[in-house]
């Protein structure tokens, strides 16, 4: 009887103790649909991969003489500070609190359902309307302008290519194309569309890359992001604090504050796709897949395609600083001009932003459509097609209205509310996580004390009948 009961008890131990893979696995899962983000938001430094670091080089910050060996130096840190570990920690931040919320509170994928902790029941109310209207127009206008410097990306790809001028009708054009293509990949899907889409950009700017490593200056190129790297790390915290209270500069302002700010307005399109492909990854498997893996490859992008026009224009292979002044968008042909076989780099660099163009406004579309319904679930297609047709508006209306200016100015504008609903985002994600913190330990003491006692009371049957045993045999 005693041998039956402890047995008993062992069984309905191990039901509690017993790891499931929901309870090992408590967060998101990355890699599922890691691709296809890395697509939406890796690709879009593809054009900024020569331009910037040649424009810092003209104009460095820190009060460093133009066009000099330090301004060079600077130009690759600086390029490196504002496209690596910043963004994507802000990523992060916002896709692992909506992932939690959606996968492990059974939330609705929506952003004022992560405030949840902070405002309680009122998440489903007005204050809960107003959070999520705020984050949606965010989201509508950094993607539609981040589309906008995309279509003057593409329209001087066309100029290089086929000699057509990169002419406001031909703008126009492209947004329209781009509407039929994105929306056509929309229809079909996130497994069938975004992904293969993705899947297929990030082939072509590996294949682009790994051809200019091959025809520009590879040792050159290897050096410079060695040595780039180390001074990011070493100087990493006095980057990520500088202001320029005593000279009066306006570089950080035009630079690294309108990039945080474009980074905070993607935040929710980001966190959000990230959320609602991935499931079933730790906390730590989570971080490390979007934050440093992003980074090192953002990284590597830099160095091959900065490091290139930094070498192009020191050694007098090409002059993108004429290049630059006759529009960013031109940089990256000119330095493909100082390469064998520029047209077919041309091209691909082409396809190439063409493909991101889509991938970026299909994802775009698809959590803007899920992020404006109460239900959770693949949003109908008539809600994408609303949202598909405001973002091509939007980015036709920013380069109508001013072109690079209007398109900088809002994303400031919509950057500000989301900035501070990013502070109440840390708050509650840590109350969550504390809780849960909080009960698993609760959970594990329990289930040690129910093994303490469980072994107990086995070693107690044990001795109870080693001491039968004995009685039998002295009886005998």
């Amino acid at each position: 009887m005693a041998t039956q009961t402890t047995t008993t008890e062992a069984r309905a131990v191990a039901r509690h103790v017993r790891v499931t893979p929901q309870k090992a696995r408590r967060v998101v899962d990355l890699i599922r649909g890691k691709n296809a983000t890395d697509a939406v938001s890796i690709l879009r430094f593809a054009p900024q991969g020569a331009a910037e670091p040649i424009s810092h080089f003209t104009k460095p910050p820190e009060g460093i003489a133009p066009q000099s060996m330090d301004a060079a130096r600077a130009s690759m840190r600086y390029a490196f500070f504002h496209w690596g570990l910043h963004p994507w920690a802000i990523y992060a931040l916002i896709g692992l609190a909506m992932a939690w919320f959606q996968f492990n509170r059974n939330g609705r994928g929506l952003v004022s359902d992560m405030l949840q902790p902070i405002i309680g029941r009122h998440h489903r109310g007005w204050i809960g309307r107003v959070v999520n209207i705020a984050a949606v127009v965010a989201t509508a206008i950094g993607v539609a302008t981040t589309l906008g410097f995309g279509t003057i990306q593409i329209a001087a790809g066309v100029e290089r290519v086929f000699g057509l001028q990169a002419t406001v009708p031909v703008q126009m054009t492209i947004i329209a194309i781009a509407f039929v293509l994105y929306m056509a990949s929309t229809a079909s899907g996130v497994e069938r569309g975004v992904k293969w889409l993705s899947n297929f950009n990030l082939a072509l700017a590996a294949l682009l890359a790994a051809t200019v490593l091959v025809l520009g200056p590879t040792g050159f190129i290897f050096d410079t992001f060695t040595t780039t790297l180390g001074s990011y790390l070493n100087q990493l915290v006095t980057m990520s604090l500088r202001m320029s209270p005593f000279s009066g500069s306006t570089w950080v302002a035009d630079w690294t504050i309108f990039y945080w700010a474009w980074w905070i307005s993607w935040a929710p399109f980001v966190g959000s796709f990230i959320a609602r492909i991935s499931r079933g990854r730790s906390v730590r498997e989570f971080v490390i897949g979007v934050v440093l893996a992003p980074t090192l490859l953002g990284f590597f992008w830099f160095a091959v395609f900065g490091g290139t026009a930094l070498w192009a224009q020191i050694f007098g292979h090409a002059d993108l600083v004429q290049a630059l002044g006759n529009g960013y968008e031109t940089v990256l042909f000119t330095l493909f001009d100082s390469l064998p076989a520029s047209l077919m780099l041309s091209a691909v660099a082409l396809v190439l932003l063409m493909i991101f163009f889509v991938t970026s406004a299909d994802s775009a579309v698809l959590v803007l459509a899920s992020m404006s319904t109460d239900e959770a679930g693949d949003p109908p297609l008539k809600r994408k097609l609303a949202w598909g047709i405001a973002v091509a508006l939007i980015a036709a209306a920013l380069l109508l209205a001013g072109g690079l200016d209007a398109l900088q100015g809002m994303i400031t504008i919509a950057a500000l509310p989301f900035a501070l609903l990013m502070v109440l985002v840390m708050v509650s994600l840590y109350r969550v996580l504390d809780q849960e913190y909080t009960r698993e330990r609760r959970q594990a003491q329990r289930q040690r004390r129910m093994i303490d006692a469980w072994i107990a009371r086995e070693m107690a049957a044990q001795e109870e009948t080693q001491a039968e045993a004995a009685r039998a045999q002295d009886q005998d």
